[in-house]
């Protein structure tokens, strides 16, 4: 189904909040955030995840931690790897070249490579924390964020081992998402009700920009192209105002439980990509900034939540039930999307809404999660915002979505600040 015809601007849910807070992103606003992401990434969660994670005798990193970093678990998540390893890479390449960073990318890097693979080239998504394997998953997410490592290694150090490692394996995702039958079968069986999920599309965005960034193979903007048009045409639907998270093969809507559920944090994650690639390509990218925009309107309203703040779990299309019984949860990284989202689309548009947004989610999110005590962030809360769970990190939360909304709010905070004051903003470092 063809998501032609929509608008991007729809109606504000907060016209008068939107109002007072036109003027919100002045340029002691837009420094006072960014000294508080800095200092959150590199004095708060940072230091948290080096002083409890790193396995100097298995080597990669333990993530399983509870509030003080006691370890809870030492099985190792692959993707989680992969992840911090991007980050400490990404860290040198573009905030210092702090030789500890480098060092435990490597090192995360290295784990990767001795028990990431299985024989048949697949990747394993859990190991023990010496990595044995114990779990392999259909998806692609282990593999994705491999390549995110490799080439932010690559980028950091000019480790040409690394960088054609990265291009390899994003060869062999392709040929993977092109020919599902070398995959493991789906969960719902595919001769009754064929589907595909948003979640590749996604992934295969944020991937292809990273491996960009050290490889200049025309695959990585060819298969960019191809995600957008499959979110375009397959998931946005515009008689719905959303962007749905499970559709049929063509992008029919399904009208059963997982065609119904919408996931806002995802979608509006989804929305900054496309903001992003937007800023990337430069000059006249008016169609990516309508998408990425069109995307957080219609979804922004759907996850808000307008009694408690924070952004919803999960939400029915319709406003029915919704089957996943934690729903009406907060977790953490759909706040840390959508606060990159709202800046980016005001950085994009300099539509009062999105400052308006911005300035709520970001409250929010402060006023909750961090732990002032021990570092950190928690992640899991009820809809009241109470504490759910007193982890800080396990298969599924790592020092990822956390700091990198920080150090991507940071970074155009100090960006938009200095273009604002009529400051020379210094070339980002290649």
């Amino acid at each position: 189904m063809a998501a032609a015809g929509y608008e991007s601007g729809s109606t504000d849910p907060n016209p008068t909040t939107a109002m007072d807070d036109a003027n919100a992103m002045t340029v002691e606003r837009l420094r006072w955030l960014g000294a508080r992401y800095r200092s959150g990434l590199l004095e708060q969660v940072l230091p948290f995840w080096l002083r409890h994670a790193v396995d100097r005798e298995h080597g990669g990193f333990i993530t399983c931690l509870d509030r003080d970093g006691t370890v809870v678990d030492t099985d190792k998540g692959i993707w989680v790897q992969g992840r911090f390893a991007w980050l400490l890479a990404t860290l040198y390449a573009e905030v210092e070249p702090r030789p500890e960073w480098l060092e435990l990318a490597r090192h995360g890097v290295e784990f990767l490579r001795r028990h990431g693979f299985d024989a048949d080239g697949r990747m394993f998504f859990q190991v023990t924390r010496d990595g044995r394997p114990l779990r392999k998953r259909r998806y692609l997410f282990s593999e994705c964020f491999t390549i995110a490592a490799f080439a932010a290694l690559a980028r950091a150090s000019g480790d040409e081992r690394a960088r054609d490692d990265a291009l390899e394996l994003f060869r062999r995702v392709c040929r993977y998402v092109d020919d599902p039958s070398l995959l493991p079968p789906p969960k719902v069986d595919a001769r009754t009700r064929p589907c595909k999920g948003l979640a590749l599309p996604m992934i295969t965005i944020v991937t292809a920009q990273i491996l960009r960034r050290v490889c200049d193979d025309p695959l990585c903007t060819e298969r960019i192209d191809r995600a957008v048009h499959e979110i375009e045409h397959h998931f946005m639907h515009p008689e719905l105002a959303a962007v749905l998270e499970v559709v049929g093969p063509h992008g029919e809507y399904l009208d059963h439980f997982d065609g119904r559920t919408l996931n806002p944090g995802h979608a509006i994650e989804a929305a900054w990509f496309l903001l992003e690639e937007a800023r990337l390509r430069g000059g006249d990218q008016s169609h990516l900034v309508r998408l990425g925009t069109t995307i957080l309107d219609w979804m922004w309203p759907r996850g808000w939540d307008p009694q408690h703040g924070g952004i919803l779990y999960f939400v029915d299309v319709h406003g029915g039930p919704v089957q996943e019984y934690w729903h009406d949860m907060k977790f953490w990284w759909p706040q840390n999307e959508a606060t990159i989202a709202t800046l980016m689309a005001w950085a994009a548009t300099g539509e009062p809404r999105y400052a308006s947004w911005h300035r709520q989610i970001d409250d929010w999110m402060h006023a909750h999660y961090p732990d002032p005590e021990h570092g950190e962030w928690f992640g899991y809360l009820h809809r009241d915002g109470r504490l759910s769970s007193s982890l800080k990190g396990g298969l599924w939360k790592g020092p990822f979505h956390i700091p990198r909304m920080q150090l991507r709010c940071w970074q155009l905070c100090e960006e938009l600040a200095a273009r604002a004051a009529d400051v020379a903003v210094p070339a980002p470092r290649s």
